[in-house]
């Protein structure tokens, strides 16, 4: 039985490049698939990555709620972490279009930590940057917008579509200042395993490039053993034999 987060921990030792590297060497879907676009950025990009288990919802700003405001559903959300293989990233899709405020601030990502989410991740907006910041809480947004508008979460544990991809409850995300990807169920404990092989193949390039008087010879004999390197590891893992 996998140890989901002893997973994320390791699978934390590695950039998110890395990381979809060697998502690539399985051959399990096209290499222009499963990671978010340019509309997601790293609100604090000096923080390491950030690994973790979707906890989707969707959320309005622009309309006033009939109902409760978000801070009454902040509980029934937390509550529901217990239903993930392991630490939780919060995905929201603002379902506005234009984004009309912001989804998050202060209160929620704190009430997040608080019940051991790991970050979160929204197509709309963010407020109170320097408050999340100092809770060493990373956040992924679409962009900054001072006010929370009528921030209302809809629905929990559904599909939604943020970053110009599809995110399924339970998703396994992967995400630092280089942008968010997922990480296919399947193959999640093999690309902890392979991703320090890896990253020990393109050493073979950067460390004679670092040497400071590499020749061109040099240069291709340090590529074609890494190249054999990671074909090694390619036809290890991969699901197209």
């Amino acid at each position: 039985m996998i140890d989901y987060f002893a997973l994320c921990h390791q699978l934390r030792q590695f950039d998110t490049p890395t990381i979809c590297n060697v998502i690539e060497l399985f051959d399990v879907q096209p290499r222009t698939a499963g990671y978010m676009n340019s509309s997601i950025q790293a609100s604090f990009p000096e923080m390491p990555p950030m690994v973790g288990f979707a906890a989707t919802a969707t959320c309005r700003t622009a309309i006033p709620p009939r109902g409760a405001s978000a801070y009454h559903h902040i509980a029934d959300q937390a509550a529901r972490f217990d239903e993930l293989s392991g630490p939780a990233v919060v995905v929201f899709q603002d379902l506005d279009n234009p984004v009309a405020a912001a989804t998050f601030g202060e209160i929620m990502c704190t009430a997040y930590r608080a019940f051991g989410a790991v970050g979160l991740i929204t197509s709309g907006g963010g407020r109170d940057l320097d408050q999340v910041q100092a809770l060493d809480f990373p956040v992924f947004t679409g962009s900054t917008i001072c006010s929370h508008g009528y921030i209302q979460i809809l629905d929990l544990h559904v599909p939604v579509h943020v970053g110009g991809i599809a995110v399924y409850p339970n998703d396994l995300l992967h995400g630092d200042r280089n942008g968010v990807t997922t990480i296919p169920a399947e193959i999640a404990s093999e690309v902890a395993d392979v991703a320090a092989a890896f990253v020990a193949a393109e050493e073979i390039i950067l460390s004679v490039l670092r040497g400071g008087d590499a020749s061109i010879a040099d240069l291709r004999a340090a590529a074609a053993e890494s190249g054999a390197q990671i074909d090694a590891l390619r036809r290890r893992v991969s699901r197209s034999k």
